[in-house]
């Protein structure tokens, strides 16, 4: 499957040939600051099947004490990906071109989630991380 997308000014435009897996939404206060919003929407995809078409050299890094971090566009601001260690591991939904085929399965660390939140879908709930699946 050919996914594609592209933050909000159109400068920095991605393609993964693949999938998204273990789409999720993060409700912690750490997401909030770093999206603008009540929560984050991310989708794991495969490191290989990644790779950016257009305007690399606009990205910006944040990536903090674990390794863990995020990419975005330092002209408009648009969040495009996660990162460790220097690899792209997921990609935000809200900067997705089209459908892809990916729905949210599960909202992690909702006990810190806003208090005028209200989550809407009968996807899971975890007040912190998930279990494990290895």
């Amino acid at each position: 499957m050919l996914i594609t997308g592209e933050c909000f000014c159109g400068d920095i435009k991605y393609q993964l040939d693949g999938k998204l897996h273990d789409a999720r939404s993060c409700h912690c206060s750490r997401c909030r600051k770093a999206f603008s919003s009540q929560a984050s929407a991310y989708a794991v995809i495969e490191p290989s099947e990644f790779h950016w078409v257009n305007g690399e050299e606009l990205l910006t890094s944040y990536v903090g004490q674990h390794g863990f971090g995020l990419q975005f566009c330092r002209q408009c601001g648009s969040t495009l990906t996660g990162i460790f260690e220097g690899i792209v591991h997921g990609v935000t939904l809200g900067c997705v071109n089209g459908d892809p085929d990916v729905k949210i399965a599960r909202h992690i660390f909702v006990g810190s989630k806003a208090s005028w939140e209200v989550i809407a879908d009968d996807a899971p709930q975890y007040s912190e991380a998930p279990p494990s699946t290895d």
